[in-house]
């Protein structure tokens, strides 16, 4: 009889996709997934199971499920619609110390996977070329998603020294991109008119979306414990990505690039937060060796190649757009920021 899985955050659209492409792995029995909404779209073979990590009903569900195997995709990096930062902590933080006790108190699992994020290692003009797994970041957050995080995954290690016999992966994926992913890097790039921080040039790395079920199923069917940084292969500058979208650019001041952020995600089009804006600023540089080395997964996808995916979907804007820069001009109404007619196309 194959493994008995249970996935957290199926109602999001990575988490539902990772349930299925589970669910018709070699070696999975049953995959059950569980949220407080059910998901939107076909789930296949995966059982869902109305249910909030955030109360003692998630240890339940484990006990009678005789779960082996527990995949955490609940650390989210924006609010659902209708909640808001301190709803969001709690799911993340809260969510995942219920999530975790539940684990502890169940003798029938042996292995946990927990999907993290390389923003854990923030972003600044102090970083290393490259992060490995053992260095930590150079600022450590103090709030929003990458204190969350941190958070987590200090809950994490405890866990892995009170429950020595449970295999713990944790995966610290790079920002996944792809055509069906929307999140705020996405959300990003398809902007009609994308804001760049003057004098810098962010290094970006992606993780397609089909290597994170790829990797994600890979760390459930193999026996590997550890932390691994995840993602596609090389770098590509933000100059770079926005010339292969053909989407027109206006480069501002940090504190302008702020604002305007704030009033796009006033209006549900982009999410500034201040990771975001940090990392459009400085960038961020993972090394994967590990990744390649230990847990043995190879992504199909190198950074260039899938941002390419993503892209080829996306309009082309054609240049400048004046109805675009008009909205950017009206969210910008300091004089001392740069002309708009200085904006470059990308």
């Amino acid at each position: 009889m194959g493994r008995v899985v249970l996935v957290t955050g199926v109602s999001r659209d990575l988490g539902r996709s990772v349930a299925r492409s589970l669910a018709g792995a070699p070696g999975i029995g049953r995959v059950i997934g569980v949220d407080v909404v059910p998901p939107r779209g076909d789930v296949g073979d995966v059982s869902f199971v109305r249910a909030d990590i955030r109360t003692p009903v998630i240890a339940k569900i484990i006990a009678k499920e005789d779960v082996d195997t527990v995949v955490h995709m609940s650390v989210i990096a924006t609010p659902g619609p209708g909640s808001n930062r301190n709803a969001m902590k709690e799911l993340n933080v809260i969510g995942t110390m219920q999530l975790l006790a539940a684990c502890q108190r169940a003798e029938s699992v042996r292995h946990l996977v927990v999907k993290s994020t390389t923003t854990v290692y923030g972003a600044s003009n102090r970083d290393p070329a490259m992060f490995t797994e053992d260095m930590e970041p150079r600022r450590a957050p103090r709030t929003g998603y990458a204190k969350d995080v941190a958070e987590i995954e200090g809950y994490v290690r405890g866990f892995g020294r009170r429950r020595p016999d449970v295999r713990v992966t944790m995966l610290r994926c790079a920002n996944v991109i792809g055509p069906h992913v929307d999140s705020p890097i996405t959300s990003y790039f398809r902007l009609p008119v994308v804001p760049t921080v003057l004098g810098y040039d962010a290094r970006l790395q992606f993780l397609h979306e089909d290597d994170l079920h790829g990797v994600l199923q890979h760390a459930v069917q193999h026996d590997v414990a550890g932390t691994f940084n995840v993602a596609g292969g090389g770098v590509l500058m933000l100059s770079q990505a926005l010339r292969r979208l053909q989407r027109p650019s206006v480069s501002l001041p940090g504190p302008a690039v702020g604002r305007l952020g704030s009033v796009l995600k006033s209006a549900r089009l982009a999410d500034f937060s201040p990771e975001q804006l940090a990392f459009l600023t400085y960038g961020r540089g993972v090394d994967t060796t590990r990744m390649r080395t230990v847990l043995g997964y190879e992504p199909r996808f190198d950074t260039a190649a899938a941002f390419a995916d993503f892209a080829r979907l996306l309009p082309v804007t054609g240049g400048r757009t004046e109805r675009a820069l008009a909205r950017v001009a009206e969210a910008l109404p300091d004089p001392s920021t740069p002309s708009l007619a200085e904006a470059r196309h990308g």
